[in-house]
């Protein structure tokens, strides 16, 4: 494909704000094309602009009262940096995700593509709620699907809740998944050491929940599916890794069951904790992808998964992971079948790792995205 000049509009990158998995996406996206495109990214961050892995990364420092009058005016912001690079002038313009909408608007007469990770249908339960900032926020994803020249989602069920949710035509949206980095969650530790430094028992099996601790991802169930795990392996813990509006009635829910929350945790310290930890729990109620069941699979850990979304999709259940319902009873026996054979966990978690590397490494999905900007910029050439 011919070089490209592509501008990406996010609102976190993992060089500048950073508050959940789309960071990684959108930069490890934006450095696979920027191998053989001139890539430039406009996000939220302090300092002078960086050019980092290839790509030029540009920031601005939003305000406002709440949160959509704050992607509003990031979004203003990113199109007064963007003007200061658009001579010559952009070829294609990649928006990620409702925060970016008004900058996409601004520029809705170019070439543009706007993808789904997620939609607040999703985050918030599968319901349409009434109350702000959820409508108005729904409105936005709306708009956004109506004035995008292109749409992707990161897994098939996405895709088709986007389109019964607004009304987007089968044409229009594709599908494009996310990547990974394997080496990037990969490390040599001895998993008896670091079960003993963060206070559990080296010698009984570590189950590892990690994400934000909010209703989408499932963590009460979790908890709730702790005592009946215990009366079949009396001696698993677990360790909750992330933050959210749910812990303090996590914890108290918890009680004296062997449950730990440790907050957020440096990358370093979470790759480690990953690495020796037996099970990867991920219990979500509704997951668009599911970035962490790369995150544990490139790690080659044993997973046990929702039978929802993306998770539902790339899993193969038995064979590189244990797929559940998303209730607590349901979760318990998921681990209590992984946790009897610990020689077939293993087997598991190398299982995930070979699809890793056949399927999710992101010079895949970067040629898999070149497509995408091929069929739009060839469909509007033949237009014209």
């Amino acid at each position: 494909m011919e070089n490209l000049k592509i501008a990406f509009f996010c609102w976190e990158s993992l060089y500048g704000e950073r508050v959940g998995g789309l960071a990684g996406a959108a930069t490890d996206l934006a450095e696979t094309l920027a191998k053989n495109h001139e890539v430039h990214f406009f996000t939220r961050g302090e300092g002078k602009d960086a050019e980092i892995n290839g790509v030029q990364y540009h920031y601005c420092r939003p305000s406002g009262e709440d949160i959509v009058r704050y992607c509003s005016d990031m979004s203003r912001r990113m199109i007064d940096r963007f003007q200061e690079f658009d001579t010559p002038s952009f070829d294609l313009l990649h928006f990620h995700d409702w925060h970016v909408v008004e900058a996409l608007n601004q520029v809705r007469g170019r070439e543009t593509v706007f993808t789904y990770h997620s939609t607040e249908f999703g985050r918030n339960g599968n319901t349409f709620g009434d109350s702000w900032p959820f409508t108005e926020i729904s409105r936005i994803e709306r708009y956004g699907a109506s004035i995008a020249k292109h749409i992707t989602a990161v897994s098939s069920t996405l895709r088709r809740e986007a389109m019964n949710l607004y009304r987007i035509p089968e044409w229009k949206i594709d599908v494009v998944h996310n990547g990974i980095v394997p080496d990037r969650y990969q490390a040599d530790v001895d998993p008896e050491v670091v079960k003993r430094d963060y206070g559990f028992d080296p010698d009984s099996p570590l189950i590892l929940f990690v994400g934000r601790l909010a209703w989408q991802k499932g963590p009460d169930m979790l908890v709730d599916a702790v005592p009946a795990l215990l009366r079949e392996h009396a001696d698993s813990q677990f360790v909750f890794i992330g933050e959210g509006e749910m812990r303090r009635d996590l914890e108290s829910r918890a009680g004296p069951l062997p449950v730990r929350f440790l907050g957020r945790l440096s990358d370093a310290d979470y790759v480690s904790l990953l690495n020796a930890s037996d099970i990867v729990a991920i219990p979500s109620r509704n997951e668009p992808f599911g970035l962490v069941l790369l995150e544990a699979w490139s790690a080659g850990r044993s997973v046990v998964a929702s039978d929802v979304g993306g998770l539902s999709e790339n899993i193969e259940h038995g064979t590189d992971g244990v797929k559940v319902r998303p209730r607590p009873d349901s979760i318990a026996r998921g681990l209590s079948r992984m946790a009897d054979s610990p020689e077939k966990a293993l087997a598991m978690g190398r299982e995930g790792l070979d699809k890793v590397k056949k399927e999710f490494l992101w010079n895949r999905v970067g040629e898999r995205m070149e497509g995408v900007y091929r069929e739009l910029t060839n469909r509007d050439t033949i237009l014209c």
